[in-house]
């Protein structure tokens, strides 16, 4: 027997003319996945999920254990506004299942709807809203930008409003909300903020949003690139997360106006951000998961280095905003380590179980650090503070990630495993290589 949404699925598909249904679920490294089914196919689907080859993806299944079935979530069903109206071409995420029907325990969905049932039991429901940055360029091959534009600009220099323009149409035609968008600080890089939801709704439609931005790209005949850190120079692109808890009746548990420090946090809202605070370091390896991260996490004046929280201090790792203090909706608390790089499903598990634990702990938040504590201020005199630094390289975040009971728990021993070794596969990879900078500067001279 069909559910609602599968029964509505199928209807849409057969009045809009929809010929073929994408089957999307993402590896463990965040990649999207995917492969199409013809119509006739999705009752079927929906009761038994469709098979494919586990061994082909990276972070699933060994040639022995390589059978799947990814079983669509009708839920997420959209009609692909880029594909032609005539013979229409649809998409739904999948849940990964073994061939007994059991949730595979590679899946980066599994373990975020994990993580938020858990939450759930504790009455809570994880709300985010990622700032994902993102650069253009003249082609894949050729990281030349196309504008030479700055913050919010709007001048004949952005001339990119016409692709984040078409960007937002096409997010919203697939029912995803847009707050605003905008050009960021170095030259062709921008920035379309969608509106908050549900940690898992959200990670979806990262994934959506990622995708979109490159395919109206591509139809404009340039490049969109998500690389951390793509131009020396200039600042790199971040995926910085706004995140609240709100109650099951639908009330900000981050809220109390009656705060002493002024930043209207709940006690609950000081653990989780303590929380926080005090695993940040251990699942920087999914926050921040490639070599180029480092380029970008702890080098620039908005990207974090400290281990601390603040209100004003764009340096630290948690920034509490104050634009709308008296409003419960906009309490919040934004995560700035992130980069767009990371598997949002795996990120977004991390945080919640990072700040559930400190709610769990009873953990006490530190006082705010804002720029006058860091001004001249020693490593040893940060230190005596409590103040730390993130990782600054991917093999420091390897070695904490490793050692990370919390993350070992949190995304079971498979994924947990396959990252460990293949990040560090990548960062003994890129240790071992050797730069045109290295060449410029000793090869003549030594």
């Amino acid at each position: 027997m069909t559910t609602p949404d599968q029964d509505f699925t199928l209807k849409t598909i057969k009045n809009r003319d929809v010929h073929f249904v994408r089957f999307w679920f993402t590896d463990v490294l965040g990649r999207l996945k995917s492969f199409a089914v013809i119509p006739s196919e999705l009752e079927s689907a929906f009761e038994e999920g469709m098979g494919f080859d586990g061994n082909s993806v990276d972070g699933f299944g060994s040639p022995e254990e390589s059978d799947m079935l990814a079983c669509p979530d009708a839920s997420t069903f959209q009609i692909l506004p880029w594909r032609p109206k005539d013979n229409a071409v649809g998409r739904m995420f999948c849940d990964v299942r073994t061939p007994d029907g059991v949730p595979f325990e590679g899946d980066p969905r599994e373990v975020l709807r994990r993580v938020c049932e858990r939450a759930a039991e504790a009455g809570y429901v994880l709300n985010v809203g990622p700032e994902l940055e993102f650069f253009y360029f003249a082609g894949k091959d050729d990281p030349t930008p196309l504008d030479n534009g700055g913050y919010f600009d709007l001048t004949s220099l952005d001339h990119a409003s016409d692709l984040r323009r078409d960007t937002i149409l096409t997010l919203e035609k697939m029912g995803i909300p847009v707050e605003y968008s905008h050009h960021e600080s170095a030259p062709s890089q921008h920035e379309i903020d969608l509106r908050y939801s549900d940690a898992m709704n959200m990670a979806d439609n990262v994934m959506t949003y990622k995708l979109v931005v490159k395919e109206v790209a591509m139809k404009h005949g340039v490049h969109a690139s998500f690389m951390p850190k793509p131009l020396e120079g200039v600042s790199g692109s971040g995926m910085h997360v706004h995140q609240s808890l709100f109650d099951m009746d639908g009330n900000n548990a981050f809220y109390d106006a009656n705060d002493p420090t002024g930043s209207c946090l709940s006690p609950l809202a000081k653990s989780y951000l303590a929380g926080l605070l005090k695993y940040a370091p251990e699942f920087t390896l999914l926050s921040n998961q490639t070599v180029n991260s480092y380029k970008r996490l702890g080098t620039e004046e908005d990207a974090p280095c400290y281990i601390a929280w603040s209100r004003r201090n764009r340096a630290t790792l948690v920034r509490v905003p104050v634009c709308k203090p008296e409003r419960e909706v906009s309490c919040r608390i934004e995560l700035r380590s992130p980069d767009p790089a990371a598997n949002p499903y795996l990120l977004f598990a991390a945080m919640l179980a990072a700040g559930m634990k400190g709610i769990e702990d009873g953990l006490e938040l530190p006082p705010a650090v804002e720029l006058a504590d860091l001004e001249g201020a020693s490593q040893a005199e940060l230190a005596a503070k409590g103040i730390r630094k993130m990782p600054a390289t991917l093999g420091e975040a390897v070695e904490l990630f490793e050692h990370s009971e919390l993350m070992r728990e949190v995304l079971g021993e498979h994924i947990h495993s396959f990252l460990v070794g293949e990040k560090r596969r990548e960062w003994e990879s890129y240790r071992r290589s050797v730069s045109r900078w290295e060449l410029d500067r000793y090869l003549e001279e030594l």
